[in-house]
Formats: structure tokens, sequence, C-alpha cells
């Protein structure tokens, strides 16, 4: 059965005009970075008040200790996983045009995608809050917290914080994609958190196909999603890769 829906994928890839893909947590935990929600979350141990802009700036040394500094670490040593790379090799095929990502740890670009839209920005890009000014995460010193430009402004991370909207221009051309799409790759979301779980009915609704990969059934697996391919999104990708190979 998993071998058939392999190949199934395999073809409707190969065969769509413009395949883009919608992901979440689920891809990057298989690069050692823990989900936000859910089990063995972030918000399990720290209470997600921290992550409110209000909070951030009454006291942003208190945001960078307990929240920020850590999600630094585990930024800084990820590594794109076969999941990342497989969407990568799609894009080097020409058959994947975009990526639309609840993630915020930038390893889709890392492993070479080149369109990718960030629901919620992205922990790997640091902004002074006095200039404007943007420095990738990993060069950012910690020495002194919260760590500050040359221009004496705090660097925040360029996520999008409880209390703070998602950028229009994302949500603008993730609508127009998923209704532009033929084929839908959704990996590694749960489908609970809005609007970008909103992105496959609008796919499904144009037309497209909507391929689901993920290691339990979401609310699109029995109303959105053309068929559901269980597992790791590594492994599964791995396995339509070969389909080429």
């Amino acid at each position: 059965m998993m071998d058939d829906l392999t190949k199934r994928a395999a073809k409707d890839l190969a065969d769509a005009r413009y395949v883009t893909a919608l992901t979440g947590a689920g891809i990057s935990v298989e690069s050692g970075i823990p989900p936000f929600r859910g089990k063995g979350g972030v918000w399990e141990k720290i209470d997600p008040s921290y992550a409110d802009i209000d909070r951030f700036m009454r006291d942003p040394a208190d945001v960078w200790r307990v929240l920020i500094k850590e999600m630094k670490e585990v930024v800084d040593r990820a590594r794109p996983n076969d999941a990342h790379t497989g969407l990568a090799k799609l894009e080097e095929m020409e058959i994947l045009k975009s990526v639309i990502t609840q993630n915020v740890d930038g390893l889709h670009q890392m492993a070479g995608n080149t369109d990718v839209i960030e629901f919620h920005g992205t922990f790997a890009w640091q902004r002074c809050l006095a200039c404007d000014k943007k420095v990738g995460t990993g060069e950012i010193d910690i020495s002194e917290i919260p760590p500050r430009c040359d221009c004496g402004g705090i660097y925040r991370p360029d996520v999008i914080f409880f209390g703070e909207m998602i950028p229009p221009d994302a949500l603008i051309r993730s609508k127009q994609i998923a209704s532009e799409c033929d084929v839908m790759l959704v990996m590694g979301t749960s489908a609970v958190v809005h609007p970008a779980a909103t992105m496959p009915v609008i796919a499904k609704q144009s037309g497209a196909k909507v391929i689901e990969i993920n290691l339990e059934r979401t609310p699109l697996t029995d109303n959105i999603s053309d068929y559901l391919i269980m597992g790791k999104g590594g492994e599964v990708m791995n396995r339509i890769l070969a389909e080429w190979a």
C-alpha cells in the first residue's frame, strides 16, 4: 500500500504544472528542533507569554534569557534533514516552485530552496529595533543579554511574536500560490494553526491535488487530502525521489 502511494505521489509530482509545499514543525523535528506545541514542545517547559511582543518590549533581557537564547542555540546547531534536502531537490528538478512554511528555522533556505514564504518569520535572522539592520543569528554575540547592534539598539529575532500580524505580503502570496498550484505537498503540519491550515483548503477548492505526508492523521486527511502517506518526511521524500532514480 505504501509503495503504491509513493509511486502515485511521484507520478502526480512529475505530471504537475505547478507544485508547492506547505511545511510545519514535524519536518524540523528530524533536525533536532522541538515543536512549539504538543508533546515535547517548547511550551511544555517555557511559559508561552515569553513569546508575546508586549512582554519582549517591556523586558527584552528577560525574554532573551528565557526563550530566545535557547532558541538561538537550537537553530545554530540545526542542519537540514532529508525532508528539506528532498524539497530542494524537487526545486532543482524544476518540479517544486515554492515552499510555504510555518517554521522559523531557516532550514529550507539552507537546504537550497529559493522561494520560501515564512508565515511566522525566522529565528535565523536578528533585526535591530533601532536601525532595522539584520544579522544572521549565528553571528550574534550573546555575552551581553540582550545583545545590541553597533548603533546601540537591541536585537530581536525576525519572527512574528504573539500580538504581531503575519506580514500581509506573505498571506497574499500564499493564497495566490495555493489557488494557482495543481499539486500541494503538505508535510509535517498538524493543520490546526491558521491561516496556514487554510492553504490546502484553498488549493483543493481551486482544483489541486493535496498530498499529505505526516506521521499521523490531521483535520485535512478525510476531507481535503487526496491521500496520506504516513511516515517521517525525510524517509517519504527519499522513497519518492528513488522513483526517479
